[in-house]
């Protein structure tokens, strides 16, 4: 009945629609997200759910902000609402990161998954084309990981490789036409199910460097991905040559590392 709702400072006026439209059951506006989460912010974001008596929260935005609702979740309980407007696939994940003293430090919990997704490619339509590229390059690194995750499984492959081909086919449209809706929408198709890979499957040498270098340095996460994972995929081919061959058939190239490089 009383709606928390989240943002970025940047992402404000987006933040402020979602609560025109839930009228009286907005409790207000929280909208200082920022990168990788810090403790600071994240407790916060809880007094001020605690005091407005906000009984859930609507995050509406990227990582950052479904970050925080997480954050705001594990605390509390509280359950989350994300409107994704980025393509990192944040909110199919049970996954937290919380930043404190320069040190980025994860965990697995089901209480900070949102309950609810709401996906409108409209609302990715302004995304910058860069950030849309980097993004969703993002994405790709949890589905390239769980190919060769040690819990991986044959259901989370075939997610995987769907969601790598869908986000590798929207991001060379998406740079020829910043408004192409279909692209939008299929990138969001690759987010969730990239998304979804992560949720159910280990991440591994890819992530932990993203991490570590992200939150110790607060570099942009997505662009930190699309630098990192090239590399880190090159580094584990030779010891995962079945997963290596679904990446490079999803991207429709010879070899899935040079791929990876050639789409950012």
């Amino acid at each position: 009945r009383r709606a928390l709702v989240l943002s970025t400072p940047e992402q404000r006026a987006q933040a402020e629609r979602v609560a025109e439209l839930l009228g009286p059951q907005a409790a207000g506006i929280f909208d200082r997200a920022v990168m990788h989460v810090p403790i600071e912010t994240a407790r916060e974001a809880r007094e001020v759910a605690r005091k407005l008596d906000a009984d859930c929260a609507v995050a509406i935005g990227g990582g950052s902000t479904t970050g925080l609702g997480k954050a705001i979740a594990l605390d509390s309980g509280l359950p989350i609402l994300a409107i994704p407007t980025t393509y990192a696939g944040s909110e199919m994940t049970p996954i937290y990161g919380l930043t404190e003293a320069g040190l980025k430090k994860t965990g697995k919990d089901f209480r900070v998954l949102p309950r609810t997704v709401i996906y409108d490619p409209e609302l990715s339509r302004t995304l910058p084309v860069g950030l849309s590229v980097t993004s969703g390059i993002n994405a790709i690194a949890h589905a390239a990981e769980g190919l060769y995750a040690q819990d991986s499984n044959p259901v989370m492959d075939l997610m995987a490789e769907e969601g790598i081909a869908a986000i590798a086919r929207a991001l060379p449209a998406i740079r020829r036409s910043p408004e192409d809706i279909e692209a939008r929408s299929d990138a969001l198709y690759g987010a969730w199910l990239c998304g979804s890979v992560l949720g159910n499957v280990g991440m591994a040498l890819h992530h932990k460097l993203c991490h570590t270098l992200g939150g110790s340095f607060n570099l942009p996460h997505a662009e930190v991905h699309t630098v990192v994972l090239p590399h880190a995929i090159a580094f584990n081919a030779e010891a995962a040559p079945g997963a290596m061959q679904r990446i490079a058939r999803a991207l429709g190239t010879a070899d899935a590392a040079q791929g990876l490089q050639a789409l950012a």
